[in-house]
């Protein structure tokens, strides 16, 4: 192997463990042999993405499209950034149709279609977007995630049998396919199955527990400070219900919860409800950074999400039955 591929490999295995910093520094040594390669702008986009930096990562995936307008891995990277966290739905789609024009492989017209899903999906056209689901191959496909990517996407417009029927075969290609066990559990729940979505969610809980934090992640103190942060920008009215709460920031729920059906993601878990009080707040910092793409956006994203579990609690008809 060349030095160059040397370089890169070392870098997207370092950004595949969370280690952004050091494949950054591969990256610039590749950058340093090749200046002009676009696989090395590629690779800076998806270690700035990795990053928390948005807009970094968009211009290093352009300057790749720049260097090479039939690189398709670009392109579809800067479509998903698009969709997520810029909300930019117009252009998402724009680049999954050039996309489109030079994808070949079953797996490169599955993303392009998936990325374009998902922006329609954005946009509200929810029509439109089952549409597009029906100009995907029919495979078979390299990996387990496009099926559960596939599976998603029916769940997202209400074929539940169908998003099953992929999902479940995500699960078992892939047995620690998190992702696929999770809308398995929520598929459950949907259908009123609270002990087969637990059964799914404990595995959910259990792989995510293994997984590495972001880049950005926030040590516990200092995700403790962001909490006490968040909850004094509340508004009094919400403030009141945990006014006498304990604080509880922590890494998840636990797996007793989750074993009764409660889904292993939620951000937040007010608990302890009697009349409009709470006794307890649990705010789960791998689930809100599953929310969030860096630490400033936490910062702005935390108090909505707090205030959306307390208004949901104590909006709900059940709001003074003092279940825990």
């Amino acid at each position: 192997m060349d030095q160059f591929s040397a370089h890169l490999d070392r870098a997207w295995d370092l950004v595949a463990s969370g280690d952004t910093h050091g494949a950054r520094s591969s990256a610039r040594h590749a950058q340093q042999i090749d200046p002009n390669s676009p696989e090395v702008h590629n690779l800076l986009g998806y270690i700035s993405a990795a990053d928390g930096d948005a807009d970094e990562a968009l211009e290093h995936y352009r300057q790749a499209m720049a260097l090479d307008d039939g690189y398709l891995e670009p392109v579809l990277n800067a479509a998903e950034l698009l969709v997520h966290p810029l909300a930019d739905y117009d252009q998402a789609i724009q680049l999954c149709d050039e996309a489109l024009e030079f994808a070949e492989s079953p797996e490169e017209l599955a993303d392009a279609l998936l990325l374009k899903f998902d922006a329609l999906l954005g946009k509200g056209d929810k029509a439109a977007a089952a549409e597009v689901l029906e100009e995907l191959p029919a495979g078979p496909y390299e990996t387990a995630n496009y099926d559960f990517l596939i599976g998603r996407a029916f769940y997202d417009v209400g074929r539940l049998d169908d998003a099953e029927e992929r999902l479940v075969k995500a699960a078992l290609r892939e047995p620690q396919h998190a992702d696929a066990h999770y809308y398995l559990g929520v598929i459950a729940d949907d259908r009123g199955d609270p002990s087969v979505a637990g059964q799914h969610f404990v595995i959910v809980r259990e792989i995510d527990a293994r997984a590495p934090h972001v880049a950005w992640s926030p040590s516990r103190e200092e995700f403790g400070k962001v909490v006490d942060q968040a909850i004094s920008e509340l508004p009094g009215e919400l403030v009141v219900h945990i006014a006498g709460a304990r604080i509880y920031p922590t890494e998840a729920p636990g797996i007793e919860l989750c074993a009764e059906g409660c889904d292993p993601r939620i951000p937040v878990l007010v608990d302890g409800v009697d009349g409009d009080a709470a006794a307890r707040l649990f705010v789960y910092q791998r689930n809100v950074e599953r929310y969030c793409y860096s630490l400033e956006v936490m910062k702005t994203d935390l108090p909505k999400l707090i205030a959306r579990e307390i208004e949901t609690v104590f909006a709900s008809p059940d709001a003074g039955s003092g279940a825990d």
